[in-house]
C-alpha cells in the first residue's frame, strides 16, 4: 500500500525530531526535576508510602462524592479516589500516612452521607517498601533495556541496537509525560505499562529492521538511507494494522473497565501510539546517521 509512495522519512527526520521533542519534554522535565525535591508525578503510595482504605458504600460508587468527603478529611494526606471491586460500590481511598483516629474520621464523615456505608479493607505501605519497589522498577526497566540492545546487537549490529533503544527511551518519556500532563496516579500499573510498551516498541523495530536486512541483500549498491526508506514504506501498512487493532482492544478496556483499569490503559494507549511513531520515523532514522558517522570516521 506504501511501498510506491515517493514520500522520504530519512530527509524529514529533523520534522520527526522537533515533534518527539514536543512529545518528551514534559517527561524530561518530569525526571530531571525530581532529584531536587520538584515532583511533578501524582505518586501513589505504592512509591510513596502512605494508607489504602477501601469501603463498600452501599450504593453506586461516586467518586467525586468521596474525593471530596477525603479531601476535607486529610487535607494534605489526601492521595487518589477510584473505584474498585466488581460490584460497582466500593472505592479505594489512597493517603499517605495517617493515625487511626484520621481513618476513623474518614470512615464516619463517609458513612454520614452513605448510610450504608462499610470498610472493606484497610493496609499500609511503609516508606522503605515503597522505595525498594522504586528501586525494582528501575532496575526491571534498565535489565530489559540493556538486554534488549544485545540482543538487537547480535542479531543486526551494535548501532541498530543503539538505535532501538533509543526508540525505547523516546517511547518511554512519551508515557512519562502523559502521566504529568494528565496527573494519571503514578503506582505500580507503571512497571507493567512500561514494559509491555518496551516489548511492542521494540518488536515493531524488529519488524523493520529484518525488512532493512532483506533489502540490503537485494540491493547491495543502493544508499543505506534509499534502503531505510524502502523498507519503512513495505512495513507501514503491518505497522498501522497492528497498532490500531491494538488500540481497538484497548479502546474498549477504557470504556467499560473501572477507573484502576483505566489508570492502566491510559499510558498503554498512549505508549502504542509511541511505539508505532518511533519505530517508524524515529529508530531507522537513527540507524542511518548512526551508520553515516561511522562511514565518517
Amino acid at each position: 500500500m506504501f511501498e510506491k509512495m515517493n514520500f522520504s522519512f530519512v530527509k524529514h527526520f529533523k520534522i520527526f525530531l522537533i515533534v518527539s521533542a514536543v512529545l518528551i519534554v514534559t517527561g524530561v522535565v518530569g525526571l530531571v526535576t525530581l532529584p531536587f525535591g520538584l515532583n511533578l508525578f501524582n505518586m501513589d503510595v505504592d512509591f510513596l508510602g502512605g494508607v489504602t482504605m477501601t469501603y463498600d458504600l452501599g450504593e453506586a460508587a461516586d467518586t467525586a462524592a468521596v474525593e471530596s468527603i477525603a479531601k476535607d478529611v486529610l487535607g494534605d494526606n489526601f492521595s487518589s479516589v477510584i473505584t474498585s471491586g466488581s460490584t460497582g460500590t466500593q472505592v479505594t481511598v489512597k493517603s499517605r500516612f495517617v493515625d487511626v483516629d484520621v481513618r476513623d474520621a474518614l470512615f464516619h464523615a463517609i458513612a454520614e452521607q452513605f448510610t450504608g456505608a462499610s470498610v472493606v479493607s484497610s493496609s499500609s505501605v511503609s516508606s522503605s517498601v515503597s522505595a525498594d519497589l522504586r528501586n525494582s522498577t528501575i532496575i526491571a526497566a534498565l535489565v530489559a533495556v540493556f538486554c534488549m540492545l544485545i540482543y538487537i546487537g547480535i542479531r543486526f549490529d551494535f548501532r541498530s541496537g543503539l538505535a532501538a533503544v533509543v526508540a525505547l527511551c523516546h517511547d518511554i518519556l512519551v508515557m512519562l509525560s502523559a502521566y504529568i500532563i494528565f496527573q494519571i496516579p503514578f503506582n505500580v500499573n507503571f512497571i507493567a505499562a512500561a514494559l509491555t510498551i518496551l516489548g511492542y516498541s521494540i518488536n515493531a523495530t524488529i519488524v523493520v529492521f529484518d525488512r532493512v536486512r532483506e533489502n540490503e541483500r537485494a540491493n547491495k549498491n543502493a544508499e543505506f538511507a534509499d534502503v531505510m526508506d524502502l523498507s519503512i514504506r513495505q512495513t507501514m501498512t503491518r505497522s498501522i494494522n497492528t497498532t490500531i487493532t491494538t488500540l481497538l482492544t484497548i479502546t474498549m478496556v477504557l470504556i467499560l473497565g473501572v477507573t484502576s483499569i483505566r489508570n492502566f490503559c491510559w499510558p498503554l494507549f498512549i505508549g502504542v501510539l509511541a511505539g508505532c511513531y518511533s519505530s517508524v520515523c524515529i529508530s531507522g532514522n537513527v540507524w542511518v546517521k548512526l551508520r553515516k558517522k561511522k562511514a565518517v570516521e
